[in-house]
C-alpha cells in the first residue's frame, strides 16, 4: 500500500476530471447539510479530517460516479475511492459551488459564513435541523425566543443558508468566496468600504483563512492494482469494521456487490419505484428485507454465507413481498407515509408475512391491521434490540404463527395493548403515539378550523400543508412550566399552515371563543380537545393537559380496537 498526499483542491480537480469513481460497492451519498457545515468548520479551526483510502485499478470492475458532475474519462486508469467519498463529495459540491445528484436530483448544498464570529470559537451546534421525513411533512410551529436564536447563531462560524440569514451584512455565501480570489464585494456588503475600518484586516484575514480550506492536505492510503475486487471489498469491510465509519448496511452492502455485479443498480431502482409510491425509505430497509428473506433472520452478519443464486433468488422474492408490505400498509391502514411509522422495521415483518402465506390472508386481514396498529403504536421495534426484536417476529411467522401470536408477542413485551391516559405523559411529537394520534384524528374526519379541508400529510401550498400546533403557546407557558411539559402530547393538534400563523402566540383563552363561535365544537371534539373556558387558562394548563390525555387515550383505544 502507498502513501501520498493531495491538498483538496488537486482532489476536487481529480473528481472534476473523472480521474476519481467509486467502485459499486460503495453506498450512495448521504451526508445532510449540517454534516457539511460542520466539515468546513473543522477545516477553518484546522482540526485533522481522517485520511483517504484509494484503489488504483485498470481492472474492468464495477464502479459508479460520484454525486457530483464528472467530466467523461475512457480510460479504465483511474482511482477508486474506497473511504472518503462523503467528504470529497461536499467539498467538492461547495468549493465548485455544484449541487450534488441525489437520485436523479440536483440538490444544492449552501452554506454561510459568519465574517463577525467570535474570536474564540466555542463548540455550538445550529438549530437542530430536521432531517426525518416526520418533521419535514408534519411541519412543527415556530415558537421560540427569536433574540435568542438569533444570538446562538452569531455565535457560529458555519450556518446553513435561510434567506434572512443570506441578506444579513456580516454573511458571506462559501461557494460565492472560493469562487474568486477579490474579498471586495464580500467587504463591501459588510459595509467595510476603506480599508481603515477597524474590522477590515481581520475579515481579510478570515476570508484567506476560508480559502485556505482548498490547501489542507489529506493522506492517501492507495491500494495496488494487483489485488482483486473481493480482496479489496473485503479490504473495505475490515478497515470500516474496525474504525465504526460505516452502518452495517453499508458493509452488507459491499459484501453483496462483491458477490452479484450489478445488484447495486437493481437495489436502487427498485428503491426509486418505492419512493415514487410515497416510501421514501433507506436502502438498508431493502438489504434487510433481503436477508431476511434469505435466510429467515435479518442479521447482517449472515450475508457472508450466501452465494450469488440465493441472493438474486432472495431479491426477487424479497421485492414482491415489499410491494405486498406497502400496498397493504397502504390500503388496510392508510399509512401511506413512512413519516406514519415508529419503525420501518415493521415493514419489513410485513413483506415477510405475506411471503409466508403466499400473498393471501384472507380472514386474517383484519387480525393482521390491529397487529400492525398496535405494534405500531407501542413503538414494538423501538424497545431495547430492534434486530432481535425483529428476528423474533420473524421467527413466529416463519413457523406459522399468524397475526395472533404476533399479539401475544407484543403484549408480552409491553404488559397490556390498552393505551391508558398515563402513558401519554410526557409524550412528545417524536413518540409513536403521536403518529397513532394523527392517524387515529385523521380517521374521525379531523379538519383544519378554517378552512375545513381534512387533515393529510401530502396538501399543497404553504396555507394548507400541515402542521403541528401548539394549543397552548409555548411563549405563554415559559417560566412556569417545563419544555416537557409544553410540548407535552396533549398540548399538540393538527392544522394548516395558514390557520398555525393566524393563531400565532394568542393565548387560548383568546382564540377559542372565537373559533368556536365560528365552527362550532365538533372540529375540536375530533382532535379530543376539551371544550372547557376555565381549563384554557394558564394556570390550569396541567388540568387541560390531564383531561385530554383522558380524551386521547380513549380514542386511541377505540381506533385500535382496544376494549
Amino acid at each position: 500500500m502507498a502513501k501520498e498526499e493531495a491538498t483538496v483542491e488537486e482532489l476536487v480537480g481529480k473528481i472534476k476530471g473523472g480521474d476519481i469513481s467509486l467502485p459499486e460497492m460503495q453506498r450512495r451519498y448521504v451526508w445532510t447539510s449540517t454534516r457539511v457545515r460542520d466539515l468546513l468548520d473543522s477545516l477553518y479551526r484546522g482540526y485533522p479530517s481522517g485520511t483517504i483510502l484509494l484503489w488504483e485499478t485498470n481492472s474492468d470492475v464495477p464502479r459508479q460516479g460520484l454525486a457530483i458532475e464528472q467530466q467523461e474519462n475512457s480510460s479504465l486508469t483511474n482511482r477508486l475511492l474506497l473511504d472518503g467519498q462523503q467528504r470529497l463529495t461536499s467539498l467538492s459540491a461547495v468549493i465548485r459551488g455544484e449541487p450534488v445528484i441525489v437520485r436523479g436530483r440536483k440538490k444544492p448544498i449552501e452554506i454561510l459564513f459568519n465574517l463577525d464570529h467570535p474570536d474564540n470559537l466555542s463548540v455550538v451546534t445550529e438549530v437542530n435541523e430536521n432531517n426525518s421525513e416526520v418533521e419535514s411533512r408534519i411541519e412543527d410551529e415556530t415558537d421560540s425566543n427569536k433574540d435568542e436564536l438569533q444570538a446562538r447563531i452569531e455565535q457560529m462560524a458555519f450556518v446553513i443558508s435561510t434567506r434572512k440569514l443570506e441578506n444579513l451584512p456580516n454573511w458571506v455565501k462559501v461557494s460565492d468566496v472560493f469562487q474568486t480570489d477579490s474579498d471586495l464585494k464580500f467587504l463591501k456588503k459588510a459595509g467595510i468600504s476603506n480599508l481603515e475600518h477597524p474590522k477590515a484586516e481581520k475579515f481579510f484575514k478570515r476570508l484567506a483563512q476560508l480559502r485556505n480550506i482548498k490547501k489542507y492536505v489529506y493522506r492517501l492510503d492507495v491500494l495496488e492494482g494487483s489485488l482483486s475486487y473481493e480482496e479489496v471489498t473485503e479490504i473495505f469491510v475490515r478497515v470500516n469494521s474496525l474504525g465504526v465509519k460505516l452502518r452495517g448496511s453499508d458493509l452488507a452492502l459491499a459484501q453483496i456487490s462483491s458477490k452479484w455485479h450489478g445488484s447495486l443498480e437493481k437495489f436502487q431502482f427498485f428503491q426509486n419505484e418505492c419512493e415514487q409510491d410515497g416510501f421514501n425509505l433507506d436502502l438498508g430497509i431493502y438489504l434487510r428485507n433481503l436477508i431476511a428473506f434469505a435466510t429467515g433472520y435479518s442479521r447482517f452478519e449472515t450475508v457472508g454465507r450466501l452465494d450469488h443464486q440465493q441472493l438474486e433468488e432472495a431479491w426477487d422474492e424479497s421485492v414482491k413481498g415489499m410491494q405486498y408490505a406497502l400496498n397493504f400498509l397502504k390500503s388496510n391502514v392508510r399509512i401511506e407515509s413512512p413519516a406514519l411509522l415508529s419503525s420501518p422495521y415493521l415493514i419489513i415483518a410485513l413483506a415477510y408475512f405475506g411471503y409466508q402465506c403466499n400473498y393471501l390472508t384472507g380472514s386474517r386481514e383484519e387480525d393482521l391491521a390491529r397487529w400492525v396498529l398496535l405494534a405500531n403504536a407501542k413503538g414494538r421495534y423501538s424497545r431495547g434490540s430492534s434486530v432481535t426484536i425483529l428476528d423474533q417476529d420473524l421467527a413466529i411467522i416463519r413457523e406459522g404463527g399468524g397475526a395472533g401470536k404476533l399479539l401475544d408477542q407484543l403484549r408480552q413485551q409491553v404488559g397490556r395493548l390498552v393505551i391508558e391516559p398515563e402513558e401519554l405523559e410526557g409524550r412528545n411529537q417524536n413518540s409513536a403515539l403521536f403518529k397513532t394520534m394523527f392517524l387515529a384524528f385523521r380517521d374521525g374526519g379531523a379538519k383544519d378550523w378554517d378552512s375545513k379541508i381534512k387533515i393529510a400529510l401530502d396538501h399543497s401550498g404553504t396555507q394548507h400543508r400541515l402542521e403541528i400546533h401548539h394549543l397552548f403557546p409555548k411563549r405563554h407557558l415559559k417560566g412556569c412550566y417545563t419544555t416537557r411539559d409544553m410540548n407535552d402530547i396533549a398540548n399538540l393538534a393538527f392544522i394548516g399552515g395558514k390557520t398555525n400563523r393566524k393563531i400565532g402566540a394568542t393565548p387560548p383563552k383568546d382564540y377559542f371563543p372565537d373559533f368556536i363561535t365560528k365552527q362550532g365544537k365538533e372540529p375540536f371534539e375530533v382532535q379530543c380537545i376539551p371544550i372547557d373556558k376555565n381549563l384554557f387558562e394558564s394556570d390550569n394548563y396541567k388540568e387541560f393537559l390531564a383531561k385530554r390525555r383522558e380524551l386521547i387515550s380513549e380514542r386511541l383505544n377505540s381506533f385500535l380496537g382496544n376494549s
